[in-house]
């Protein structure tokens, strides 16, 4: 299946179920869901509420017990686990709340070592010109510990540009900062989506972020409850 150019995520029946003592729990049920290449969007919910294993699914770091999800042309539902990685490589970024930078490489070593390992030969040159454009050109040769938490996430969105994602997963970016830093660290996120006409897949429980994006899906006890879909015809 081959999925309109214009749409980026397509996502059918996602259903995710796990083992559990006495029997199996279902994470999610029954969700569906269109998003159109460039689009920033918003999945919204309390802790619990399932947004996280949507976000794993869509991104194919897991695959859904039942259903269909597809990133442009891969269908990530049916390929293997070395395939999905692939896929991930070479189309989409990530943004977490705990940065993940490795404590062991500088800034700009973390930013570098996506592009080195997709074997982009400017790596160096663009992580510099990415520190740059996050405001940490000074920071190059600092290593994690060095940098404030606000530092460290700004080091973690320039690693998740550098490869120029076709598509990027953000899972609450700003949860563990303060405030006046979490708002810098949002503002610099939509810049940069906008400037590299990135899509941009948000997941958060704080409504004023999910607001700066274009449309939002909100969930409870793994449904939908409420979904501003402007014309998409399909809802979980």
């Amino acid at each position: 299946m081959i999925i309109a150019p214009e749409i980026h995520i397509k996502a059918t029946g996602l259903t995710k179920s796990v083992k559990v003592a006495d029997g199996s729990l279902t994470i999610l049920h029954d969700i569906s869901l269109l998003i159109n290449r460039g689009e920033s969007v918003a999945i919204v919910g309390a802790s619990g509420s399932g947004k996280s294993t949507l976000l794993s699914l869509l991104a194919g770091l897991d695959v859904p017990s039942q259903g269909e999800v597809f990133l442009a042309e891969y269908p990530l539902h049916l390929l293997s686990e070395d395939e999905r990685a692939g896929v991930r490589a070479a189309h989409v970024g990530f943004v977490f709340q705990s940065f993940l930078l490795l404590p062991s490489l500088t800034a700009l070593e973390n930013i570098t070592l996506p592009a080195e390992l997709a074997g982009i030969k400017d790596a160096t040159a663009r992580g510099l010109a990415l520190l740059q454009q996050v405001g940490l050109a000074e920071r190059a040769d600092f290593f994690p510990a060095q940098l404030s938490g606000g530092e460290q996430q700004r080091v973690a969105i320039a690693r998740a540009f550098i490869t120029k994602p076709d598509v990027l997963f953000a899972d609450e970016p700003s949860a563990n900062l303060d405030a006046t830093t979490g708002l810098k660290i949002e503002d610099l996120l939509f810049k940069l989506n906008a400037e590299q006409g990135t899509t941009l897949v948000l997941v958060t429980h704080n409504n004023d972020l999910a607001a700066r994006c274009q449309r939002q899906y909100k969930m409870q006890a793994g449904r939908f409850i409420e979904t501003d879909m402007q014309g998409s015809q399909h809802v979980g």
